[in-house]
């Protein structure tokens, strides 16, 4: 498997507040279902309910020790360790869309970072976790650009 945290950060690594996304901008969420499309995507119990319902297009992988579906469409694990069991040999793009826990937990594997870098600040519940970007290969996307009155840009870190 190759895992990357694709997430909208803050100028403090922001990432959201009461369950919601702190920023409106959606030309990111157009940047996040591209990028995102066709693949795999991992996520925590909380992170799904966030969400307006099943992403198209996306297999939906939630890590959880108390969710329970008859959805076919859902594969839910009981613990990260039973995620990697079953992943880690599979030669597919994952994606970790969130929360703030998980992306924790799964930095030290992530082959790589896609980031939208929000050139503000918000009030916060949770955040991306902290790590050297000195450690990683930074490069920008796409160019600059300002939606909602929030200038931003999507960067790619990779392991060297």
């Amino acid at each position: 498997m190759k895992l990357e945290l694709i997430a909208a950060v803050g100028e403090n690594r922001e990432l959201g507040k009461d369950n919601h996304l702190i920023f409106d901008i959606p030309g990111d969420l157009k940047f996040f279902a591209r990028t995102t499309r066709g693949h795999t995507i991992v996520m925590g119990r909380r992170t799904f309910e966030s969400l307006p319902g099943k992403l198209p297009g996306r297999h939906h992988v939630i890590i959880s020790r108390s969710m329970e579906s008859d959805d076919p469409e859902l594969e839910i694990f009981d613990s990260l360790e039973a995620f990697y069991q079953a992943y880690d040999s599979r030669p597919e793009l994952v994606y970790c869309i969130g929360g703030a826990s998980l992306y924790e937990q799964m930095l030290s594997r992530a082959d790589a970072l896609v980031l939208t870098e929000v050139q503000a600040s918000a009030p916060a519940d949770v955040r991306f976790p902290a790590f050297d970007p000195q450690g990683w290969n930074r490069r920008q996307l796409e160019k600059e650009t300002e939606e909602n009155g929030l200038r931003y840009r999507h960067v790619r870190y990779e392991r060297p």
